[in-house]
Order: structure tokens, then sequence, then C-alpha cells
């Protein structure tokens, strides 16, 4: 089976709890909504996409990470294409440790419970939070990670409240600041205001000045 593949790159992962690790990236290419801060709009459609074989994909993780054995699948939605199952159970089969970025607004049911799902919650600010899949919490374990893109208070509170709100199975919960929004700072000081027990996510690799 094909996947549409905008690129595959080797950096370092700079959004999660894994941030800090060498990872082999698998952009995806196309997605289905169409973020006001999104920062791979190269990406949001499959126009300068080329299609691979999985096991070309495969080839070309192996030749970029040698012995790294974190990858990660992003987008884009890289839930839009059916090919991703295929991709999921050629890389855990080799001990890869899979990241999957996603959305979340495409159904998560079948994705194999090894993988790490790092799931947004679209906050107001994104103009999609009306798309939020909510089904998909049943769907996320303790390994698993919610991410909200924050760029103002009021994304600040909406992300607050639904984590008042909703009984959320897993405590890796990433607040990552827009850039040239909120600012990380200020983001921290409300955390540390309202004692939540969360992550303030900042793009390593931006800092870094890395892919």
């Amino acid at each position: 089976m094909t996947l549409k593949v905008h690129e595959i790159f080797y950096s370092i992962q700079g959004e999660s709890s894994f941030a800090g690790y060498p990872c082999v990236f698998i952009r995806l290419a196309g997605c289905n909504i169409r973020c006001s801060y999104c920062d791979t709009q190269e990406a949001i459609t499959d126009v300068n996409a080329k299609k691979f074989d999985v096991d070309d994909i495969i080839l070309m993780v192996k030749k970029l990470g040698e012995k790294v054995s974190l990858v990660e699948i992003t987008g884009g939605e890289p839930m839009l294409q059916a090919g991703i199952y295929e991709l999921f159970n050629e890389l855990l089969k080799l001990k890869f440790n899979v990241l999957l970025e996603t959305n979340g607004t495409v159904d998560l049911k079948g994705v194999p419970k090894s993988i790490v799902k790092i799931m947004d919650i679209k906050c107001p600010s994104s103009g999609f939070a009306h798309c939020n899949n909510y089904k998909n919490l049943d769907y996320i374990n303790e390994n698993d990670e919610i991410k909200f893109v924050i760029a103002d208070e009021t994304d600040y509170g909406f992300a607050k409240d639904f984590i008042k709100n909703n009984a959320l199975k897993t405590g890796k919960i990433i607040f990552s600041p827009v850039e040239n929004g909120f600012s990380a700072k200020e983001l921290a000081y409300n955390i540390l205001k309202d004692h939540l027990n969360v992550r303030v996510g900042i793009q390593l690799h931006k800092i870094l000045n890395l892919k």
C-alpha cells in the first residue's frame, strides 16, 4: 500500500514528553482542517507529496535513523490515509517506539495501543474547536499525551475547563504556546497560579533552530 508523503527527516523531537530525543519523522501530506496558527502549511495538501510504498518508507527510516529507536508519524493529519495501519504494523514489528501526532478529529479506535498517541484538543483560536472528536478520549490510554495549543487567555480558559470537565485517562497533558502569541512565560505563570499539573510545551527544535 502507498502513502502520500511530504517528507521524511531526522531531527530532535521537540514537542512532547519525548522532547530532546533523536527521532525520525515521517510527515504525511494532507489535512482535513486549517488551523489559524498552522506551522506546517506546506503539508496541508498533497500537491507536492510523493507516493511511497510502506516498504520504501521503512528503508528510509532505517537509513536515516540507524540506531535510533524513536519514530514519529505526523502531518498534516496522518490518520486520513488508510495505509497508515500497515505502516504502524511494520514499524512495531521492527521494535520502533512509534509516536503518532494527530489533530484528534479522526477516529483513533483502530490505532494499536502500543502506538503513543499525541492528540491535539483544538482550542477556540484554531477556528476548529467545534471539530474535536470527544469519542477519541475513550481511546487514549495512560501512555498517550493530550496537547492544547494556546494562543490567548480564551484558549487557556478553554483548556483548563476541558481538563476539569472530562475524565482523561492520561496525566501527560501539554499546554503549548502559539509562536508570536501567548508567551511561554505568561503561560507558565498561569499554570503555576492555577496549580495545574500540566507540562509547558516549548518547541525545542525551533529554539535549537532545527527542522
